[in-house]
């Protein structure tokens, strides 16, 4: 992985066999995936033209990571406590969503995961994550309903996202919110 700096941010690039390019902020840098034949002064263009963007949301990222640091990490009691909590809203929740979509489902597990939301196996067992019982209900509803609809597709396709939205559609916002605030609520796993 190629590195460099941008604005006095850290920019890691990783090259890979893909077409497009994705752009990342992360609490230490800017990660930029990028195709194998596309040169370093093609992507510092790029990150030029996103100036505004990257410097907006670079400064209200560092404002969130310096609002979480204010906040102790979550105590073994606080996790307990929102776990027992998932074990009593989130099953309901799918078995709601699940008839919606139409699909079926194994075992439901309540984790305090430190990067994810939720997930689903290929056997239809579904993994979510303790600290959703923190997140807004509409919020909690579209993971539910994006594990879910892996049962009818198991990647992030066109199709997929189709069916999500079919059966949730303020998905995309939810989703938005989840990415632009979830993370300081993992950060407080970390301690």
């Amino acid at each position: 992985m190629k590195e460099w700096k941008f604005n006095d941010i850290q920019v890691f690039v990783a090259r890979s066999n893909r077409k497009s390019v994705s752009v990342e902020l992360k609490a230490d840098g800017i990660y930029v995936r990028a195709p194998l034949l596309m040169r370093d002064i093609e992507i510092k263009q790029m990150l030029e033209a996103k100036r505004s963007w990257i410097e907006t949301h670079w400064q209200t990222m560092v404002k969130r990571v310096e609002e979480t640091k204010e906040s102790p990490p979550y105590t073994y009691e606080e996790i307990r406590d929102l776990a027992e909590k998932a074990l009593q809203v989130i099953p309901e929740r799918v078995k709601h969503y699940a008839k919606i979509i139409g699909v079926d489902y194994g075992r439901i597990t309540i984790r305090n995961q430190r990067s994810r939301w939720g997930s689903c196996s290929s056997k239809g067992n579904l993994n979510f994550n303790c600290l959703l019982m923190l997140m807004p209900a509409e919020v909690l509803d579209s993971v539910v309903v994006h594990e879910l609809c892996h049962r009818k597709h198991m990647n992030h396709s066109a199709q997929f996202y189709a069916e999500v939205e079919k059966a949730f559609p303020a998905y995309r916002r939810c989703e938005k919110w989840l990415k632009e605030n979830g993370g300081n609520y993992l950060r407080r796993l970390r301690g």
